[in-house]
């Protein structure tokens, strides 16, 4: 994996979330000046353009789901797509739309993991756990769903998306930000084993001592990936998703959290999902992303050797 040749695919779509609206957040991003910001870092960054996928039909659930077809004919698209350029060894940035899509972009991961006979450790940026199923959520969005899906639980459709079920070893997950899961969501997370770092455990232990433990054991045959939910932002500062929790990690706190993935040196692919220009002022959490993104990537406040 070469972390100099960067490749933006857009997934403009909102299929899976309960609020319109992220399907316009590629396009926030590329106005927010993602591309230039890397090339600035001596980035070569090529992009891909939109994926293109079936609109959205705004229908209730059906079975426990909401546009579960339309769901999986984005999650395939989006895998395709970045298992494209992860064997072209191009590291790709998928921006969101709505995070559903982190189960073909996650499976894709894994996929080429498997085929390259890498490690994989994947830290979800979230407010919350997205570890439900139909069982636990009346709503049926499938945002709430995808890291659920991963682990083998969910659809067949989506289950299976890249041939190995589960797609995803719960154990190469850290969870961080998390503090918004439902009850019955909560008690599965504990069955399965999830690590997670809450909001809880930021406010108490610090967000060094979180990122110490998320990125532990990490060596040069592991493969980072980081699926970055805007709304794990508090919304003070990003107040553009639909599903916005407050006490969430405030500015400084996520600097250092993408600072110290990116010390790390181990970053392979990125998701940038639930960013919805409709609920946001004048672009303000496309900037502050772009911001976050620019540390994931080299930019520090770091004035020490």
């Amino acid at each position: 994996m070469n972390q100099r040749h960067i490749s933006l695919i857009g997934a403009p779509t909102d299929i899976g979330a309960g609020a319109r609206g992220a399907s316009m957040g590629p396009e926030a991003l590329r106005v927010a000046g993602l591309a230039a910001t890397l090339e600035g870092h001596g980035l070569e960054v090529q992009d891909r353009g939109n994926l293109a996928g079936p609109a959205n039909p705004w229908l209730p659930p059906v079975d426990g789901y909401r546009h579960l077809n339309e769901v999986v004919a984005w999650n395939e698209v989006v895998h395709e797509a970045v298992l494209a350029e992860l064997r072209l060894q191009r590291l790709p940035i998928l921006l969101g739309g709505d995070h559903c899509l982190g189960i073909g972009s996650i499976s894709a991961v894994a996929r080429h993991c498997r085929e390259a006979g890498r490690k994989l450790r994947v830290l979800w940026l979230d407010a919350h756990a997205d570890f439900n199923t139909s069982v636990l959520t009346p709503s049926g969005n499938i945002h709430g769903m995808p890291v659920a899906c991963l682990c083998g639980h969910g659809p067949q459709e989506l289950v299976r998306i890249g041939g190995t079920v589960p797609a995803l070893n719960p154990k190469t997950l850290r969870q961080i930000g998390i503090r918004s899961v439902d009850p019955g969501e909560k008690r599965f997370v504990h069955e399965v084993g999830l690590e997670v770092f809450d909001m809880r455990y930021i406010d108490e232990m610090g967000m060094r001592h979180t990122m110490e433990l998320a990125l532990a054991t990490l060596d040069a045959n592991t493969h980072l990936h980081v699926s970055f939910d805007v709304d794990f932002l508090d919304p003070d500062i990003a107040p553009g998703v639909g599903t916005t929790v407050p006490g969430g990690p405030t500015y400084r706190e996520a600097q250092l959290c993408m600072e110290m993935i990116a010390d790390s040196g181990r970053l392979a692919s990125l998701d940038v999902m639930e960013l919805n220009p409709a609920l946001d002022l004048r672009n303000k959490t496309a900037a502050l992303a772009v911001d976050l993104i620019e540390s994931l990537f080299g930019k520090s406040t770091l004035m020490r050797d």
